[in-house]
């Protein structure tokens, strides 16, 4: 009899793992055709040609604006989702529209120095569809006050 309760463990233990090691081998098998049809989509790419801009001396109360160019290099369409700022101060300005792979957009960046005194770096966070999706843009700026000119 304990023979018998052996034998029937032992084999629950066998269709056990016979079938856990299926269940594994049914993932992987998934995950690679997902990651696979992943790779054939057509995916944006967004390059800027700079990714920091110094206003350079800036007189308290003046408002500056910068203009961030980039490319799509990618191959599918690019979405810019959000420009977003570090500070209330700083606001931006871009196009949502699709940019097609090969073409170019901007994101226009105000930087208001009212208030501010000294060094002033501020940052803007790109979100967007592309293969890389949140990019960091930087401004940066001596705030002086017009009577140290």
């Amino acid at each position: 009899m304990i023979k018998l309760i052996q034998i029937y463990f032992l084999a629950l233990l066998v269709v056990f793992s016979s079938l856990t090691g299926s269940c594994s081998r049914r993932n992987n098998t998934k995950n690679s055709i997902d990651s696979s049809s992943l790779s054939q989509t057509d995916t944006a790419k967004i390059i800027f040609k700079e990714y920091e801009h110094n206003f350079g001396k800036v007189v308290e109360g003046e408002k500056v604006v910068c203009t961030f160019t980039f490319e799509n290099t990618g191959t599918g369409p690019l979405v810019i989702a959000s420009a977003t700022t570090s500070c209330g101060c700083t606001v931006t300005k871009y196009n949502n529209k699709p940019v097609l792979p090969g073409e170019s957009g901007i994101i226009e960046v105000a930087f208001d120095s009212s208030g501010r005194n000294g060094i002033q770096t501020k940052t803007v966070t790109v979100r967007s569809n592309a293969s890389k999706p949140v990019v960091l843009l930087r401004i940066a700026g001596e705030v002086i006050t017009s009577t140290n000119n």
